[in-house]
């Protein structure tokens, strides 16, 4: 006899599912079909439902009994019992681990831990699918923005079950990374991983020795700037597991680009005198058109602050926020780590305005190697004003962030 095809196969899932899911609507409808006086029979005639349900399934298990699938649902068929079943922890933990990514398996696993008031396998259940949520094939914007934020939670919920459990509170870490480059790149955000990846290494001593802990914070410091950490966490990484290709080449790039850095920006992006002195002349603290909007008195920065701005050039800047101020440059050189395409909607010669610009200076020593020049850190295109205009939505492109799962 021929093997069925896939269509038909999954036909017949699809059969077993709703098969399933009638037993679950009988459970759970009961009093829509009996009235409460029947209430002593709900439970024996609920079993009686799952058991013929199981039968069923059982005649297709030689078929289907390597299938996450048809795992899925004879566990899903045996949790419709009140009290817990080591058959059902069985199937759904061998449906999880041929697909991860099924989160109905998860969630029915999770139900499975509680009835068995294992709390520490519960633990380890809103872990992994707090990564499965995260790791899941985005479809659009806003699903990918409620998955998120749905594994934050459940990060969560495993913190609060066992506070001093490092590994969930690394993996919170992680859970907040992903929120911040899907939900608009919130400091609050970034703020909350850093703290989470320090209560993991502070509540157990072994999370100090996660190459992936170090990996995966100092992609976020490079993200914002703190490329001393970066480096030192990529460097940490790369002691903990010599292996492991990325860390040292995430740093050789970053020790890299901050050598670029500095020389395009001490030769002026290597301009010749001539063309710079012309675009100089162009650029006028007087002069409110290239301000563009920030010479309005109703001009609103995106600190809040309502009122027009004072142009200063970049030279004469120094160091922290400056309110009320408008940096005032041109552009001589486009430079992004990682061999990355810069794209802020702005090319050499272009004169570009940064509303009350946050000036730091960047001192770094890693390794022998030191570099040491000002920068200003622009969280958007959308802030800058370009030749005396404001940006659009296409100057910008959505920002992210390489982190390694290995240990979840």
């Amino acid at each position: 006899m021929a093997e069925p095809t896939q269509r038909h196969q999954d036909d017949e899932l699809h059969s077993l599912k709703e098969l399933v899911d009638e037993v679950y609507s009988f459970r759970d409808c009961y009093f829509v079909t009996h009235s409460e006086s029947e209430a002593g029979k709900k439970q024996g005639e609920v079993a009686q439902k799952m058991q013929e349900a199981l039968r069923k399934l059982e005649e297709k298990e030689e078929r289907f009994r390597h299938k996450a699938a048809f795992l899925l649902q004879k566990g899903r068929c045996l949790n419709v019992a009140p009290e817990f079943s080591v058959p059902a922890e069985e199937c759904l933990s061998r449906a999880v681990k041929l697909e991860p990514g099924l989160v109905e398996a998860w969630n029915t696993l999770g139900e499975q831990y509680w009835k068995k008031a294992d709390l520490s396998k519960n633990k380890v259940s809103l872990r992994n699918m707090s990564m499965v949520l995260r790791q899941l094939p985005s479809g659009d914007g806003e699903e990918q923005s409620k998955r998120v934020m749905e594994g934050v939670d459940m990060a969560r919920q495993a913190v609060q079950m066992d506070v001093t459990d490092g590994t969930s509170w690394y993996i919170l870490g992680n859970a907040y990374v992903s929120l911040f480059f899907t939900c608009g790149q919130n400091p609050q955000m970034s703020q909350q991983a850093l703290s989470a990846y320090a209560q993991s290494e502070k509540v157990d001593v072994m999370a100090s020795s996660y190459p992936e802990l170090h990996f995966n914070r100092a992609s976020l410091f490079q993200y914002e700037e703190m490329f001393g950490s970066a480096l030192a966490g990529y460097s940490r990484a790369a002691a903990l597991d010599p292996g492991w290709e990325e860390p040292p080449e995430r740093e050789r790039q970053l020790l890299e680009y901050l050598g670029k850095v500095t020389e395009l920006m001490e030769n002026k992006g290597k301009v010749k005198a001539r063309r710079l002195r012309t675009m100089l002349s162009g650029l006028s603290t007087s002069s409110s058109s290239s301000l563009g909007p920030c010479a309005s008195p109703q001009f609103k920065s995106h600190g809040g602050r309502v009122g027009s701005l004072e142009p200063r050039p970049l030279a004469s800047l120094t160091h922290g926020y400056k309110a009320g101020v408008a940096a005032l440059g041109k552009v001589v050189f486009s430079l992004a780590p990682d061999g990355r395409m810069a794209f802020w909607g702005v090319l050499i010669g272009d004169t570009v305005v940064i509303p009350e610009p946050n000036v730091k200076r960047q001192s770094v020593l890693h390794k022998d190697q030191s570099f040491d020049f000002r920068s200003i850190r622009v969280d958007t295109p959308l802030h800058l004003i370009v030749n005396g205009k404001r940006q659009n939505a296409q100057s910008q492109i959505v920002a992210g962030v390489s982190y390694k799962p290995q240990s979840e």
